[in-house]
């Protein structure tokens, strides 16, 4: 037993040298340069201690940017009630919703609405369902392991999309008020309901799949995804409600009173009453990704609507043409849909997001160099959440400094429910933002109707808002 032990321990000696050797590994020598560059006198140690024991963020934290946050705007939308997104990935559907009623304010300058995010969210789900299962079968004569295959599979259905999808949306399915379709719980905290969707719908398109290489008739495939598609609505159903098809609703004015008599309305006629008009062709989605030229337009393929409505274009433009839109339809009092990367040097506490929030390379000894182009090839930054873009302070010379956003964390977090931004933050982690086409330049337009370029879903700027 004792050879044994040793000869195993020798062996496992060895093996640990050889391991140590490898090249690309890291060796004893390596390990000990490494070990050199580490400081080990009193202040260091401190330091190591206090981090070890507190939040980064609050050691990080810039004590010459920690006062309040100026919230005087000279261009400021009128306000409306905050929203609540709870836990949920929706941020899209409700920025794109807060667009639409404060749109509807303006038109009619007394009146007020709360749109039924649980409606759309409804058909959102069910046409994502239909993209997966579709999308498998396209592909289904593919190897399991192809990246287009593994596309649908990895990401079968989400919570994710931008404003594109709620204009499809609306104009296909109509919009109820909230108070006809008010939320479940399961809308309100989607990853469980989610998670079952999901792998039913995995199930089914290894089914799809099996038909497709069978060479089955595509009448009994299509007649087997809309068996599947059944099982989709009926667990959509139990999960986030049966969607209204006739309501009664009464508007209602600034002060909460009623406006003339309840009337009787179906999504498409209420629709109708609150839009009046296809929101396709209103507006065109601008993009800044200074990893691609500017002034041309892009299109990602399988966008989530894509069967049912149409992939995600957008033209990419340099920050002041993008600041120059924004700032012109603020001034005439419409609320834009945006969307950012809101995690990065956001203050929470103060519902403030600048760069010199926090100092994060003073703390650990070194820099956080890569600018914007280089952060989104890399992953380490890109769209990541939708706001709704309300306020802009401009200087003496027109020039914005800072920003302000409805954000659908509900009303007690940040600047009561809102994030204000500085304009040197907004513009290293602003991407997307919607734009009526009244206030798109003649340039501008031209470059969106030339032939798009097509982009792969993977791209690390695609990811759709959560």
């Amino acid at each position: 037993m004792l050879k044994h032990v040793i000869l195993c321990g020798l062996l496992v000696g060895a093996l640990t040298a050889q391991a140590q050797t490898k090249t690309g590994g890291i060796s004893p020598q390596m390990l000990s340069e490494i070990q050199k560059e580490q400081h080990d006198e009193p202040v260091s140690r401190a330091l190591q201690n206090a981090v070890a024991a507190n939040a980064i963020d609050d050691l990080a934290r810039n004590r010459d940017n920690a006062g309040a946050p100026d919230t005087h705007f000279s261009v400021e939308t009128p306000q409306q009630t905050i929203t609540d997104q709870k836990q949920s990935g929706r941020c899209w559907m409700f920025s794109g919703m807060n667009v639409l009623r404060g749109d509807f304010a303006l038109r009619t300058d007394s009146l007020t609405v709360d749109f039924s995010q649980a409606y759309l969210f409804f058909w959102d789900q069910l046409e994502k369902a239909n993209l997966m299962l579709q999308g498998v079968i396209d592909t289904g004569q593919k190897p399991i392991d192809d990246q287009r295959v593994q596309f649908f599979f990895h990401y079968p259905i989400s919570d994710g999309g931008t404003f594109c999808g709620v204009a499809d949306l609306a104009d296909k399915y109509g919009l109820v008020p909230r108070e006809a379709m008010p939320e479940s719980f399961s809308s309100d905290n989607t990853a469980r309901a989610r998670q079952l969707v999901a792998s039913k719908l995995r199930e089914y398109g290894l089914q799809l799949r099996d038909m497709v290489q069978k060479n089955k008739k595509p009448q009994a495939i299509e007649k087997a995804k809309t068996r599947m598609l059944a099982q989709i609505y009926r667990m959509l159903q139990y999960t986030i409600g049966n969607p209204v098809q006739q309501f009664t609703y009464v508007f209602r004015n600034k002060q909460g009173q009623p406006v003339g008599q309840p009337k009787t309305y179906t999504p498409m006629t209420f629709f109708q009453e609150v839009v009046g008009h296809p929101l396709n062709g209103t507006f065109i989605m601008v993009m800044n990704d200074p990893r691609r030229p500017y002034y041309k337009t892009y299109e990602v393929e399988y966008d989530r609507h894509t069967y049912d409505g149409h992939n995600w274009k957008y033209v990419n433009l340099p920050m002041d043409d993008i600041e120059s839109m924004a700032v012109s339809a603020l001034k005439a009092g419409h609320k834009l849909y945006s969307s950012y990367d809101v995690a990065k040097m956001l203050d929470r506490k103060r519902g403030f997001a600048d760069t010199a929030n926090f100092d994060y390379g003073a703390l650990f000894g070194t820099t956080f160099g890569m600018d914007k182009a280089q952060r989104i090839m890399t992953f380490d930054s890109g769209s990541t959440h939708a706001m709704t873009l309300t306020a802009v302070d401009l200087d003496v010379r027109g020039k914005a400094t800072k920003w302000k956003v409805e954000n659908s964390w509900g009303p007690d977090w940040g600047q009561k429910g809102c994030l204000i931004m500085t304009d040197r933050w907004w513009r290293e982690y602003m991407f997307r933002l919607v734009v009526p086409t009244d206030y798109v330049p003649q340039r501008v337009m031209e470059a969106y109707q030339t032939q798009p370029v097509m982009v792969m879903p993977e791209d690390p700027l695609f990811l759709p808002d959560l």
